[in-house]
């Protein structure tokens, strides 16, 4: 069946997020290095400059100011948000296509994109990442280099707020520390139950 997932599961979209630092990025890599079938991974539009070593069309679709406004005007954005000062936004026909082709789609976004896309898709998928601790958090934070002990505390700030929202999610997954394997496969093995699901998630965009 090439990349269609299995006969009686329903492709559903699902919304996967948490705070910044608990490993989603390194997480959907992992899920899209381990070539399972059936699953559509989204590539955001997004103003900001490439960093080095990424691509065009694979990590973002890099577009102008002007270009991102025209899609925002014609309505071609599912969700889109402005972060430090550029735009992020998901295309509306590139997840149209992946459930018309029978797969799974993939969203990785903050808790407020997560909200948003909640009332714009009721029947998504939410999964929420989250750390063992706070303190597991931190470490994870100053080893990806964060600059000062004030962006350390602001953004730990922002954890904490976005952890007290977990009620918001269906499932919430506990990315343990050395576990990534087994944090893919909680999260997979919720994607297929819930595909499955009677009554269907009845996705519509």
């Amino acid at each position: 069946m090439g990349n269609s997932p299995v006969a009686n599961m329903k492709p559903i979209v699902v919304v996967i997020s948490g705070p910044s630092g608990v490993g989603k990025d390194v997480m959907i890599e992992r899920m899209i290095e381990s070539g399972r079938l059936g699953f559509h991974f989204t590539v955001t539009t997004t103003t900001r400059d490439p960093r080095p070593g990424e691509k065009d069309g694979v990590n973002h679709h890099f577009v102008t100011v002007d270009d991102f406004v025209n899609l925002i005007a014609a309505d071609d954005l599912l969700e889109w948000a402005q972060v430090y000062g550029n735009y992020y936004g998901v295309p509306k026909q590139q997840v149209r296509d992946a459930l018309n082709a029978g797969t799974h789609v993939i969203i990785r976004v903050d808790v407020q994109g997560a909200k948003r896309l909640s009332e714009i898709i009721p029947e998504a998928l939410l999964i929420f990442i989250t750390p063992p601790s706070l303190d597991v958090l931190e470490k994870h934070l100053k080893n990806r280099g964060v600059d000062s002990e004030e962006e350390m505390v602001k953004r730990l700030a922002a954890a904490n707020e976005e952890i007290s929202q977990e009620s918001l999610f269906d499932f919430t997954v506990i990315n343990v520390e050395g576990q990534l394997d087994q944090t893919v496969n909680s999260v997979v093995a919720i994607i297929q139950s819930e595909s499955q699901r009677i009554p269907p998630r009845n996705v519509i965009i």
